[in-house]
């Protein structure tokens, strides 16, 4: 439970913090403009960082203890929050923000005492700190920079992080650390938060105050996961965790070099321009770009004790692979064919859609499953933890006054919503009753089936603001990487279960809120009601 309220108070914050940024941002400067380099055509606020960072780390001090690794984190956290956004306001120079960096890393290694004990192939012997204390705060900074420089499009640097956390999260689960759990959900729930902003086209940008903390809270937690939180695990992992912003940077750098051109100066020959020259587009670039860190993350966690030569073996082969395909590519002039899809729909299907009747009887039927799923479990659950129903009163008192005095209601109510579902599933999952009835028990897992294929219908049919982006690719992956595992034994099968129900709520909401309007709807009087029951429930 206390990893729940971890995750979903990082993305209450940052939900409800990066609104006001986008305001502020003008004001600030913190503005990006458009140049020969970048792909978007209109200044954005880039002003997302605050967002994240602050979501991120107010967890930590509300459940963590506070030591030097958490002082050294935090330290760190901030000083790159606040060069970045100096940055993002005014272009730093290189040597500026090279300083930055290292005044957050130093701490962690030399104040903190975490640093890389053992390198690949060294063997179990430790190393002198003369040679590893160095070598931890020059990779540290090197994954500052090459998250921060694979923040080139919309999506791309938020959801490789989101893949990374993942998968370092659920390897400190694993090793029973709470902190490098908390640590990594907590970053999560600010990056989910922020792709609700950053998805294409974007409102926001992380820029560096974001980029930078996520590069620097992956290259963290690495080093803290494989030298103090399971020893045992191969000191080659983090290429496989951290994946594809290594070997672009690594990339980048060498062309540079080749070309006689500036270390340090931005180009445009990143993986994700190469793939955008293609004729991939921005959408189908973010999805490759995805898919091969997904199987970097993914052999991260089923090879974590091989040895050192088969990891990074596999990574160079998956690295070469993706090189070897866009070098042929770009010598023989191959380009994405852009012509569009014919779809082949019958005449029923046709009509059915152009039907007013079909498309708002999806949408009812969305909005009534999902309300009855809220009133019901809060009814039937034979428990309510007790933190559960505070958080359940005060959501339900925020809600009632959003619905009932604020106009502009959508960001903080769709994320009242998305708590409320998070409560429901986790409660259906854990408190309510199995009525050992076969038949019943099979109604349930075909109330969701049936739920995930009108979604599907109304997402495809009806008319909505709702729309399928980068980031409802990236969930796909995460769903069905937990599913692998619980095929695998890796993780308990029931949790696999709860994230899918889960995701399937998730859009749900989405969907009927963006239709329906945030103000007196079914899905907003459900949730006022069930977490109103939960609420009460918990506390007589």
């Amino acid at each position: 439970m206390q990893y729940l309220l971890a995750f979903f108070t990082a993305l209450v914050i940052s939900v409800s913090i990066i609104p006001l940024m986008i305001r502020l941002a003008p004001r600030l400067g913190l503005v990006d403009r458009p140049d020969a380099r970048k792909v978007h055509c209109q200044p954005i606020p880039r002003a997302g960082g605050a967002g994240i960072v602050l979501g991120a780390l107010i967890p930590l001090a509300l459940w963590l203890p506070i030591d030097p690794l958490l002082l050294a984190y935090l330290w760190g956290s901030l000083t790159l929050l606040a060069f970045g956004l100096w940055d993002d306001a005014v272009e730093l120079g290189h040597y500026t923000k090279f300083l930055g960096q290292f005044v957050a890393v130093l701490p962690v290694v030399y104040y903190a005492d975490l640093h890389v004990y053992c390198l690949p192939f060294s063997g179990l012997e430790a190393l002198p700190d003369a040679i590893t204390k160095p070598f931890t705060v020059f990779a540290i900074v090197g994954m500052i920079n090459a998250l921060n420089h694979s923040d080139g499009l919309d999506g791309l640097a938020g959801g490789l992080s989101v893949l990374s956390l993942a998968a370092i999260a659920y390897l400190s689960h694993g090793a029973g650390d709470q902190t490098a759990m908390i640590v990594s959900l907590s970053a999560l729930g600010g990056i989910v938060g922020f792709l609700r902003y950053n998805t294409h086209p974007a409102r926001v940008f992380m820029g560096d105050g974001g980029s930078q903390f996520l590069g620097f809270s992956l290259g963290f937690l690495a080093v803290l996961l494989t030298q103090r939180t399971n020893p045992a695990l191969s000191p080659a992992l983090p290429a496989l965790l951290l994946g594809l912003p290594i070997v672009d940077i690594l990339a980048v750098f060498v062309q540079r070099v080749y070309q006689g051109m500036n270390w340090f100066k931005a180009t445009r020959n990143h993986i994700h321009h190469r793939l955008l020259d293609l004729g991939f587009g921005h959408y189908g670039s973010v999805v490759v770009i995805y898919s091969v860190q997904t199987v970097f993350v993914l052999s991260a966690v089923l090879m974590s004790y091989e040895n050192d030569s088969i990891i990074l073996g596999l990574y160079l082969i998956i690295c070469g692979m993706l090189f070897a395909f866009l070098y042929t590519a770009e010598s023989h002039g191959w380009r994405m064919a852009r012509t569009k899809p014919a779809p082949r729909l019958t005449r029923l299907v046709e009509s059915l859609k152009r039907h007013p009747r079909f498309k708002s009887a999806l949408l009812t039927a969305v909005a009534m499953a999902i309300a009855g799923l809220f009133l019901a479990a809060s009814i039937l659950t034979s428990h309510v933890p007790r933190d559960m129903a505070i958080g359940s009163l005060a959501l339900a008192a925020l809600l009632l006054f959003l619905i009932g005095v604020r106009r502009d209601t959508s960001i903080l109510a769709r994320t009242v919503n998305y708590i409320t579902a998070a409560f429901v599933i986790y409660l259906e999952s854990q408190y309510i009753p199995s009525l050992g009835i076969a038949l019943v028990n099979w109604a349930g897992t075909a109330f969701f089936a049936l739920l995930a294929v009108a979604i599907g219908m109304a997402m495809r049919y009806a008319e909505s603001d709702f729309r399928t982006t980068p980031m409802d690719f990236l969930i796909l992956f995460l769903v069905l990487s937990v599913g692998f595992l619980a095929e695998q034994e890796l993780v308990q099968t029931q949790l696999g279960i709860m994230l899918v129900k889960l995701v399937i709520v998730f859009y749900g909401c989405e969907l009927v809120l963006s239709r329906l309007g945030p103000k007196w709807n079914p899905l907003n009087l459900s949730a006022l009601s069930a977490l109103g029951i939960l609420g009460f429930r918990g506390l007589i």
